[in-house]
């Protein structure tokens, strides 16, 4: 007896597509398209594109929202009185200080080597002009190093908290001095 086919016929055509599939492995690729097919026609029909799950889905965070900016600076006082700072105007949540980095890098001609502190600063990405800013205005060197990296992903809470302790700032659409 062919159980397939008697499937089939208790089930109805779709189920026959469906085992004709799976006992053909090759064509898997294929069924697995077709069934998304009524999905993408209705769409179509509805005028709307077809919707695709965030990675963040049910987190209720939005990719990128957040950032992590790194700053460098020549010693441990210069690095903790421009975290505080950034930390007390909400321009940050937390800074991360990461002592005894070695910098090597070419300045005006010359190769350069020095120890340095590392910041590692998380915020809101639409405070990092503001951030940026502050940190040029306070920060010791020429040329500040500030570059920022969107958050794509993380801890739902941590990176609600980063939102939540900057939110005054971001609100009020201002870049404090």
């Amino acid at each position: 007896m062919n159980w397939g086919r008697a499937l089939g016929v208790l089930l109805g055509g779709g189920a026959t597509l469906l085992l004709s599939f799976l006992c053909m492995p090759a064509l898997l690729p294929v069924a697995s398209r077709l069934l998304l097919l009524p999905r993408a026609l209705l769409s179509m029909a509805s005028g709307s594109p077809p919707s695709q799950p965030s990675p963040a889905s049910g987190s209720g965070y939005v990719p990128g929202s957040v950032s992590a900016a790194f700053v460098t600076c020549p010693n441990e006082k210069v690095a903790k009185e421009i975290a505080r700072a950034v930390v007390e105007k909400r321009l940050a949540a937390c800074v991360n200080l990461i002592p005894q980095i070695t910098s090597i890098y070419e300045w005006k001609g010359k190769i350069e080597e020095d120890s340095e502190v590392l910041m590692m600063i998380k915020t809101q990405s639409s405070l990092v002009p503001a951030l940026t800013e502050f940190v040029r205005s306070v920060h010791p060197y020429e040329v500040a190093e500030v570059i920022a990296l969107p958050v794509e992903q993380g801890n739902p809470p941590y990176l609600h908290w980063v939102h939540q302790v900057t939110e005054s700032v971001s609100g009020s659409g201002k870049a404090l001095p």
